[in-house]
């Protein structure tokens, strides 16, 4: 009766597959030191062949020692050649980064806008700062246009910069004209295949 994979112990590192588990296993029921130290390394060897790509890398022979130990459940009694992970570090989580959450008044202009009038609220009146809010302005009608596909009017535009400016920043449909965007859908291939002729 045929055995499936499905039936035998599951594997720590399947990469790796069962015939290095194996060599694992075999490695750890040898007796004498000096005999399961040659077969540790042996066993690196062959798992360094099977990803060639990442050879001659310090930092990847110690994860191949690392990879050693781990599938030997840290019971491989060895004299590693570098010092290798513990079992309390394997599963250990690194400390919770303090994210700032402010909120986003409209969120499909996205903060980074936010963040651009304010910018563009500060700087002096000239030719640079029209052509910077004409830049965030068009920037925010093609956001406003993902997600309201009837079209935008480049007057709600105004208003929102002029909303997000605290009245610093004033721009009118007579003075300023803004690109018109389309929210085009991808074209969606046909799954049936041209018969040749």
């Amino acid at each position: 009766m045929l055995e499936y994979n499905t039936q035998r112990e599951k594997l720590v590192l399947p990469e790796f597959g069962r015939n290095v588990q194996q060599m694992v296993d075999h490695c750890m029921s040898i007796a004498d030191r000096e005999e399961r130290n040659r077969c540790a390394a042996g066993i690196v060897s062959i798992m360094n062949n099977l990803f060639s790509d990442r050879r001659d890398d310090d930092n990847s022979n110690k994860m191949l020692w690392n990879q050693l130990a781990i599938m030997s459940d840290f019971k491989l009694d060895i004299d590693y050649p570098c010092e290798v992970i513990r079992p309390d570090d394997l599963h250990s989580r690194p400390d919770k980064l303090p994210y700032q959450l402010e909120p986003i008044r409209l969120r499909h202009y996205g903060k980074i806008v936010e963040g651009l009038i304010d910018i563009a609220s500060d700087m002096p009146e000239g030719e640079e700062r029209d052509q910077l809010l004409i830049m965030i302005a068009s920037h925010m009608k093609k956001q406003l246009v993902a997600v309201n596909r009837e079209g935008v009017d480049d007057e709600r535009i105004f208003k929102d910069l002029e909303m997000y400016s605290h009245g610093r920043i004033v721009m009118t449909t007579d003075r300023y004209k803004l690109c018109d965007f389309k929210d085009v859908a991808p074209v969606q291939q046909s799954s049936k295949k041209k018969k040749r002729k």
